[in-house]
Parts: structure tokens; C-alpha cells; sequence
């Protein structure tokens, strides 16, 4: 039986290294066109087959990966996991999901070793991280266990997360309003157990402490990500602060019942509270009036964490020692109509 192409032969047939060529096969932007195509014909002369299907075929292992996910009725983590179905079928990787159904008491603990059982290639955990319940699986994960790629997560040192930058997603909006010049400015801020949430409420509380607003802690209110909790958490606001201007809420379904809660206290938007949401659902376009919000791609967020877990995998493939990679997406602002104030 002919021998099987390795990554490391490509890597010397081409003079680079294995490094480099598997950022050719994972298309990343840091090669120099030159090499790119050097490695790209090298793979093509050698006959190089980089899939999963390929490599599960000559070492007799799992071409499946692990996913990790909660809270698919929210829009973020089903639109991610969208995207890590779209990056593993191109990569040729089968699958294997499994569902906490109650991240902020539930560990995990019997998910990971049921994949570990079916013997998956790795995880990733796209489970949004609430409070202190996964530091076990970081213990672990420094350990040795199997390839992991986290999402939504605070980095941390020798772990491989890919995540948006909910900080900068937080101070662009704050921005946003206070170039309006809005004042006073209030929050809907996601449960303080996640992190996500902490980040944004951060950044909008950094951006008006810089603007010199004063106590913007007496300008927050706490929703649970739903409509519901949105109209509620405006409707206490209103209360305490009558005479507010403008409103961030830490996601477009809680900005959803901001608005409704806007109606019903008889304030027009955005003539009389203007309205910033997050996430950027694609029924944010539709809302009375078109919504604001800050987009983050969540397709790319799972797309990134295949690729990454793919790298990890070419590595620990060659039995090569891979470095942890942070990948940080940044956030971009929509404007809308919800926010902006007329100008006479």
C-alpha cells in the first residue's frame, strides 16, 4: 500500500513550514500569495487529501466532532451552531451535538464524557459562559484532554477560543447615542452570570463614565435576553428615571419589548426614547421603527471554531505540539432608524 501524504511532507516538498500549510488549507490571510500557490501546487503533484474522511481512513479514527451548545431558542447560539454546520460539512467532519438544557447549574460533566465515550475527534463547547460551572473542563482541558475550541468566552491562557468582542460591541452603541447627544442614557443589561452580558454592560458603562455622565449604575436595569424581560426591565426604568432619553439593550429581543414598552408608556420612538439593540436579528430590519443594533457574526464565530479545531486536529494528527489560538470577531454597528434624532 502506497504511503499517505502527511502534512509534513507537503511542508518540505514546498520549503515552508507544516505551520504554513495548514493556513493554505484553512485559507488564512497571513501567506504570501507566492507560497500559497507554491504550497497549493505541492498539494496537488503529492496528491495530499487533508479531509477528516481522509484522515479518519488512515489512522482508524472519529472523523465526529463534539458540539457543546445551550439556549438554541435564542438567536445567537442557533445561528453559531449554523455556522459550525456549515465549516465542519465542507471539511468533511460528521456532527455529534448534545444539548444543556441548564448551563448555569449543569457543568457538563456527563456530555463530555458521553462524547469521549463515542470517541469524537474534539469539541467544541459553544456553550455561553454562566458563572464558574466549567472550570472543571478548563482543568481538564490543561490536562491533555482531547482538542477543545470554546466560544463565547473570556480568554484564558492555553485555551482555544473564538469569541466577539461584546466590550467594543457595548461602547459602540454607548457612542452611538451619545454622539446623539442623548442624556440621560440607560441600559438593559443580559443576567450579570454571563459573561457576554458583563462585557457589554461594561463597555456602555466605560463610554459614559469617559463622557462624564454621572452614576450610570442608577441607569441599569437587568433583563433575561427575552422580549418580556425587555418590556419589563424599561417599564422600571421609566419609573426611576422618567425623563430618560435613550436605552441600550443588551439584545434585539429585549429591545423588542423596549419597544412595546415604549408605546405603551406613550413615548414615540425615537422622537422621544431612542432605542440601540444587539445581535442584529434579521427581523431587527422590520421593527416600528427599523432597529439599531450591533451586529455580530455568529456564522463566522462557529465557522472559526471548526477551523481552529480542524488545525488542532492536522497537528495532533502529526503528533505535533499546536498552539492555543484566540480568535477575537469584532462587532459593527447598524444604524437605523430607532436611534437617530431629528435634526430641525
Amino acid at each position: 500500500m502506497a504511503k499517505m501524504v502527511t502534512i509534513k511532507d507537503v511542508a518540505k516538498a514546498a520549503g515552508v513550514s507544516p505551520m504554513t500549510v495548514s493556513r493554505v488549507l484553512n485559507n488564512r490571510p497571513d501567506v504570501a500569495p507566492k507560497t500559497r500557490r507554491r504550497v497549493q501546487d505541492i498539494i496537488a503533484e503529492l496528491g495530499y487529501a487533508p479531509s477528516a474522511i481522509a484522515r479518519s481512513l488512515s489512522q482508524g479514527r472519529s472523523n465526529t466532532i463534539g458540539v457543546v451548545s445551550s439556549d438554541l431558542e435564542f438567536y445567537g447560539p442557533s445561528r453559531t451552531l449554523v455556522g459550525i454546520e456549515q465549516q465542519a460539512n465542507e471539511f468533511g467532519y460528521a456532527l455529534m451535538v448534545r444539548l444543556l438544557h441548564n448551563p448555569l447549574t449543569d457543568g457538563g460533566e456527563d456530555v463530555i464524557h458521553e462524547l469521549l465515550a463515542n470517541q469524537v475527534a474534539g469539541i467544541i463547547w459553544a456553550v455561553a459562559e454562566i458563572g464558574d460551572r466549567r472550570e472543571w473542563l478548563y482543568k481538564q482541558r490543561a490536562g491533555g484532554l482531547i482538542p477543545i475550541v470554546f466560544l463565547s468566552m473570556q480568554p484564558r491562557s492555553e485555551m482555544s477560543v473564538v469569541a466577539v468582542d461584546n466590550y467594543q460591541g457595548g461602547c459602540l452603541a454607548a457612542h452611538h447615542l451619545l454622539q446623539q447627544g442623548y442624556d440621560p442614557i440607560g441600559m438593559i443589561a443580559g443576567p450579570q452570570a454571563w459573561w457576554e452580558a458583563r462585557e457589554r454592560e461594561r463597555g456602555w458603562r466605560d463610554m459614559l463614565i469617559e463622557a462624564g455622565r454621572q452614576d450610570p449604575e442608577a441607569l441599569i436595569e437587568r433583563g433575561d435576553w427575552t422580549a418580556a424581560g425587555g418590556f419589563e426591565a424599561l417599564q422600571r426604568l421609566l419609573t426611576c428615571a422618567p425623563n430618560l432619553e435613550a436605552i441600550f439593550a443588551a439584545n434585539d429581543s429585549m429591545a423588542l419589548g423596549a419597544l412595546q414598552a415604549a408605546a405603551n408608556s406613550g413615548r414615540s420612538v425615537p422622537d422621544d426614547l431612542a432605542v440601540v439593540g444587539y445581535d442584529d436579528v434579521p427581523e431587527s430590519a422590520y421593527f416600528m421603527p427599523p432597529m439599531t443594533t450591533v451586529h455580530q457574526d455568529l456564522l463566522q464565530v462557529g465557522r472559526r471554531a471548526v477551523t481552529q479545531l480542524h488545525g488542532q486536529l492536522q497537528y495532533q494528527q502529526q503528533a505535533d505540539a499546536f498552539t492555543a489560538e484566540v480568535t477575537i470577531i469584532e462587532p459593527k454597528l447598524i444604524v437605523r432608524k430607532s436611534s437617530i434624532r431629528e435634526t430641525s
